[in-house]
């Protein structure tokens, strides 16, 4: 397995936990979590979604890996069934909740500045127009995005070198089963380059279930099914070990 896709499968596996624990959670869910790239056969990975809990199975190079995330607590448990060990790792913690009035994106962004400028409508969904500054390198950047107030995704934004990306709703379609919507997403750059990917939108779940990327990536959930999850699933096994420095995760590095 190469770098490139090594990395690839572990950016989609972040950011499909990322976005299970930071939707609702209110609807629990289990799902197979698929990439699709160039030149590399699918890579297939499970994910499990409880109110309190974010379990995922990964499958590299011929080894098994779990991944728990704690969102509420900042903690998550790196196993590793091979070795019976495991260790415990910080996360940002959940910062998205029922009770937060705000919605700021900086809620989810670490160390930013964040400034509602006000509302404004976009191809007639309701938006709110918030100002991002972050520090880079000790240079401090600019961004502006546009929220929707209903699904929260960014309709509009601009970027400090001057790329502009787009969003828009095509319609509705049925993927993989479940009801969603979809979406364009259009990024253009200053040199007048266009790069355009989609995604479909389960508004239950409150998370994308499928992206096509530009270069030929997919990454989707398939054999979505609601239920609440086992709580063993999110426990140590009484077998294991704890370790400190021990890799017992993937890592794409290796």
């Amino acid at each position: 397995m190469s770098v490139i896709f090594r990395l690839l499968l572990l950016s989609f596996l972040l950011i499909l936990s990322n976005q299970a624990r930071t939707a609702s959670m209110a609807v629990e869910f289990s799902a197979e979590a698929v990439m699709k790239s160039p030149q590399h056969a699918d890579s297939v990975s499970r994910m499990y979604v409880s109110k309190n809990a974010v379990r995922t199975e990964i499958t590299a190079e011929n080894q098994n890996f779990i991944e728990i995330i704690f969102p509420d607590e900042g903690r998550a448990i790196m196993l590793n069934p091979q070795l019976k060990a495991y260790r415990e790792v910080s996360v940002d913690k959940n910062l998205k909740n029922k009770t937060s009035t705000n919605n700021s994106p900086c809620e989810q962004i670490p160390d930013a500045q964040c400034e509602k400028l006000g509302q404004e409508n976009i191809n007639g969904r309701s938006t709110e127009k918030w100002q991002v500054i972050t520090t880079n390198q000790g240079k401090k950047q600019r961004t502006l995005h546009w929220i929707d107030t209903e699904r929260k995704l960014a309709l509009r934004e601009f970027f400090p070198d001057g790329s502009v990306s787009e969003l828009s709703m095509l319609g509705k379609e049925i993927m993989n089963g479940r009801k969603t919507e979809k979406w364009q997403r259009l990024l253009s750059r200053p040199d007048g380059s266009k790069m355009v990917s989609y995604q479909w939108y389960d508004p239950e779940l409150e998370i994308a279930i499928r992206e096509e990327l530009p270069g030929g990536y997919v990454r989707e959930l398939r054999n979505i099914k609601i239920a609440r999850q086992k709580s063993s699933l999110f426990k140590i096994p009484d077998e294991f070990k704890k370790v400190e420095n021990a890799p017992a995760a993937y890592s794409p590095t290796r």
